[in-house]
């Protein structure tokens, strides 16, 4: 790492308020495979490790968060609310508050396709540079953080959706109504690592099965329960012509 990147670092450090962060965790949060594939000289680990661990500090900190905020909501209130707030396009918005994406390491195709701009990429950073956060400075110290940084959120919305969560609204219409819990598969994947499509398949076993495709896992599996509730709703306002 030349002191230039070092610079730049510091000041991402500054921006989110911790300056002692270890650099080198840093640099792996925002290094993304497409680099680290391009460059194994460099004996630099991509992100995604980081963004598994990051994933699971957020969730728990929001969670946290709307607990304290909403002592009377409901278990399946606050999954709700939790998942319009732990979501790509939120946690993108976080990100760009803190211009991560000039701060990515992305190889040659994922700079061209204009990669520090995507909300995927964006996302998953900001999970990863929280996951630094957390093995630099343990608990206490990103929950400080996420809750500066979450609070308004969580306020704003109010129990209001930010997003639509298709996954959450199938999950709970298969519980009720088949006593099933809707299994997601990938079934296939293709394009470049800095492009990548992948293709989902959803099943309520003995009931429906769809698929989905998207640039990330998780927005496959949306676009594969919106397509399921799109079938289960034509199928209940056949049913109600029927009986009328």
């Amino acid at each position: 790492m030349d002191e230039q990147r070092r610079a730049a670092l510091k000041e991402l450090a500054r921006a989110i308020n911790y300056d002692g962060i270890k650099l080198n965790l840093l640099e792996e949060a925002l290094t993304h495979r497409s680099y680290a594939n391009e460059n194994p000289s460099a004996a630099i680990r991509d992100n995604e490790r980081l963004e598994f661990l990051g994933d699971a500090v957020v969730e728990l900190c929001v969670s946290d968060a709307i607990m304290r905020h909403f002592p009377d909501y409901k278990e399946g209130q606050m999954s709700k609310l939790r998942a319009s707030i732990v979501h790509e396009r939120p946690l993108a918005s976080l990100a760009a508050r803190f211009r991560l994406g000039d701060y990515l390491l992305l190889g040659k195709g994922e700079e061209s396709s204009g990669g520090r701009d995507k909300p995927s990429l964006l996302a998953d950073a900001f999970e990863a540079v929280i996951a630094a956060i957390y093995l630099d400075g343990g608990f206490e110290k990103v929950h400080q953080l996420l809750w500066e940084m979450f609070e308004p959120l969580i306020v704003d919305a109010d129990g209001s959706d930010i997003y639509r969560d298709h996954k959450t609204t199938l999950q709970e219409i298969s519980q009720t109504r088949f006593r099933e819990i809707p299994h997601y598969t990938i079934i296939g994947e293709f394009g470049p690592d800095h492009d990548k499509t992948f293709i989902i398949q959803m099943e309520i076993p003995n009931s429906i099965k769809t698929t989905g495709s998207g640039k990330n896992k998780k927005e496959a599996e949306q676009e594969a329960a919106r397509e399921a509730l799109a079938i289960l709703e034509a199928r209940a306002d056949q049913t109600t012509m029927d009986g009328s």
